[in-house]
Parts: structure tokens; C-alpha cells; sequence
């Protein structure tokens, strides 16, 4: 199949790199969505007409090229997040997909995939969040005392 990385941000919804504690690390990103209707744009959230930026907050996608509008969470159910990553636990490198939705994973949400070699679970959180198994208490920051 062959996950191919993409060449802009602007490309994405979301990106991300991540470093795993044993050498293991994460390039994450969700591609945006042709639009369904006249297939020419790409599905994006809708610009604020004074500074011509996305909004943020906004609760539908919309295509720059015809205006069609689709709802917030049926979009983004529909899309995947694609990885190529270095396995922490057995330093397989490889490639996965999986929803664009966080699930619960060692007590905080983030996206989840397995490893194509040793099958283990490797999860995607939120900046400066881990998992409870690695006994860290919620963050990546680790001062040496």
C-alpha cells in the first residue's frame, strides 16, 4: 500500500512527530478530504472573512471551491490518521492507520495502532500526556532531582 508522507501542513488536519521513551518514535497526520461534491477542493474548516484564517472552533468543514458544508464529527469519523513509526518495544519500523478518533488508552485518550511485528499497542496522546504504565504521572517533562 505505502503510506506517502504529505509534502505541505496545509495538506493536513493533523500532524505530529513523537519520541517514545525507548527509542521508538511517531509521524502522525490526517490528510484533508476531497469534497464530496464537486470533488475540486479539499475540505477544510471555514475562513473568517476579516482575517482570512481558518476558525478554529468552527462545527462544519466546508469546500474553499463550492461552498458545500458537512458537519464536524460525521467529517472527521470518516477519516484516518496515518502513521509511520519505530516500534518502542521491538524497534520494528513501519506504517499503520487508524481512526481519526481518541480512544482511552492506559488512562488517557489518544489515537491507538499496533505494531505490525510484535502486535503491541503504541498510542498517539496529546502533548505532554503518557500512560499510566509508564508510571510518569501525566507528562514528558522529567526533571532530574
Amino acid at each position: 500500500m505505502g503510506i506517502v508522507m504529505p509534502d505541505s501542513m496545509d495538506d493536513c488536519i493533523y500532524f505530529t512527530r513523537r519520541v517514545f521513551d525507548n527509542n521508538g518514535k511517531a509521524i502522525a497526520w490526517v490528510k484533508r478530504k476531497p469534497c464530496p461534491k464537486c470533488k475540486k477542493g479539499e475540505m477544510g474548516k471555514p475562513l473568517d472573512p476579516k482575517t482570512k484564517r481558518p476558525k478554529i472552533r468552527a462545527d462544519t468543514y466546508e469546500c474553499p471551491e463550492c461552498r458545500f458544508s458537512e458537519e464536524k464529527i460525521p467529517h472527521e469519523e470518516s477519516l484516518l490518521v496515518e502513521v509511520l513509526y519505530t516500534c518502542p518495544f521491538c524497534g520494528h519500523k513501519g506504517e499503520a492507520t487508524t481512526p481519526y478518533k481518541r480512544v482511552n488508552w492506559d488512562g488517557v485518550k489518544a489515537y491507538v495502532f499496533a505494531c505490525e511485528a510484535c502486535k503491541k499497542k503504541i498510542g498517539i496522546t496529546k502533548k505532554m500526556k503518557s500512560g499510566k504504565s509508564t508510571g510518569k504521572g501525566g507528562s514528558d517533562d522529567d526533571d532530574d532531582e
